[in-house]
């Protein structure tokens, strides 16, 4: 299975043609990496719900239309997650900034250990002599995509067997995966490491690899770590705080507005009444990482933008994410006094919003927000572990009225 165009309408098509495996045989199939371009198992939707061009809500009411709640249950679970890391990081927003900064010293030990910088360069480039690991490796770099199961082994070799800090391999991830996402990395990484659920790790086992990967790669168990201590001495104090949810200012309706498209949500949803005088789309996938980020990720976000801007019917100007004061001057040219976005989560397009701030406040233009009721109904609930949220799904499921 190949990964859709980044529009709109070849993800709804795509919809269509999984719709019939979304039920007994995903649940039977989910977990079996059957190796690239054999990726049928699974929807490999996820570019494209990361950056919503297509809704979570809109997968599940495909899912629950042809096989009801119980037949859907596994797939709906798993679009769930997506939701549940990003609204558990919006509760813990420092867990973003402790990661982003812990990268910054990784690189700069990098830099100065010839050894490491070695060991991951091998690992980046797939020369570790370790054949499933390798050909992930590959995989990622050349189609910008890995099965979820390869990505859990991937990282688990990476921290246990070879000892690699684990914030170099959740860059490696998002600087070549299409459906990279702050939350859903850099938590999947840390769930991996022990760190999200606290001291609970995820072993890679030779077992596990050849009956999950259909027996392409059959690994010895002396080829991987022994056992995987938790990370947990890298944070002794336990979890970063909860803060509680950020809430957005929201846009108003007499003002001129600016409308700024990002890659956080491709099928904004805005309120009736705005009189938009600019619309602008802003490429910041180069803000992923501080190294340089596959040309294939920058391809896929510009090109979703662009099938964004034309549903619209709005012509618009294209921004690329520089100096943070270039939005206040956009929106000023045009006349506008606020920006209308579709709410942006922690990561790297917040950074960056974050830093235009300032800017703003001096030319007097507010930057609003407008967040989807299915991120209002899920995150909430997404305070702790996923079993929390995953009882909560019925409710949320009769409350969003899919069911």
């Amino acid at each position: 299975m190949t990964i859709p165009a980044p529009t709109r309408n070849a993800a709804l098509a795509h919809i269509a043609d999984f719709t019939p495996h979304m039920g007994a045989r995903y649940a039977k199939r989910r977990n079996t990496d059957y190796g690239p371009g054999r990726h049928g198992a699974v929807s490999c939707l996820s570019p494209h719900l990361r950056r919503r061009l297509v809704a979570e809500d809109e997968a599940i009411a495909a899912a629950l239309a042809a096989h009801g709640p119980e037949g859907a249950e596994k797939f709906i679970q798993e679009v769930v997650w997506r939701s549940y890391f990003k609204g558990w990081m919006e509760h813990r927003p420092t867990t973003w900034t402790t990661y982003r900064d812990g990268l910054e010293r990784d690189f700069e030990v990098l830099t100065k250990d010839r050894k490491l910088r070695a060991q991951v360069q091998a690992a980046t480039e797939g020369r570790t002599g370790l054949d499933c690991f390798d050909a992930w490796a590959t995989e990622l770099v050349d189609t910008g995509y890995l099965h979820n199961h390869a990505r859990m082994w991937f990282a688990s070799i990476w921290i246990f067997t070879f000892g690699l800090p684990w914030r170099l391999g959740a860059d490696f991830f998002l600087r070549n995966l299409l459906d990279g996402d702050p939350a859903s990395n850099t938590l999947g990484w840390r769930w991996v490491a022990g760190l999200h659920t606290r001291g609970k790790t995820y072993a890679a086992q030779a077992w596990n690899i050849a009956k999950f990967t259909d027996g392409r790669f059959g690994p010895r168990d002396t080829d991987l770590a022994p056992d995987a201590p938790a990370l947990v001495h890298e944070e002794p104090d336990g979890l970063p705080d909860r803060l509680g949810l950020r809430i957005p200012l929201l846009p108003d309706l007499s003002k001129p507005t600016a409308l700024l498209l990002t890659e956080e949500d491709c099928s904004p949803t805005l309120p009736d009444g705005l009189t938009i005088v600019t619309t602008a789309t802003l490429q910041a996938s180069h803000l992923r990482s501080p190294e340089a980020v596959a040309e294939h990720v920058a391809e896929f976000e510009r090109a979703a933008l662009r099938d964004t801007s034309q549903r619209l019917g709005h012509s618009a100007v294209k921004m690329r994410a520089g100096l943070p004061h270039d939005l206040a001057k956009w929106a000023a040219q045009a006349g506008a006094r606020q920006i209308v976005t579709p709410f942006v989560p922690q990561g790297y397009v917040r950074d960056w919003l974050d830093s235009a701030q300032p800017a703003l406040d001096a030319q007097g233009i507010a930057l609003t927000e407008v967040q989807r009721d299915w991120d209002k109904r899920i995150w909430p609930h997404a305070t702790a572990g996923f079993f929390k949220v995953k009882t909560k799904i019925p409710a949320i499921l009769q409350d969003a009225a899919l069911v």
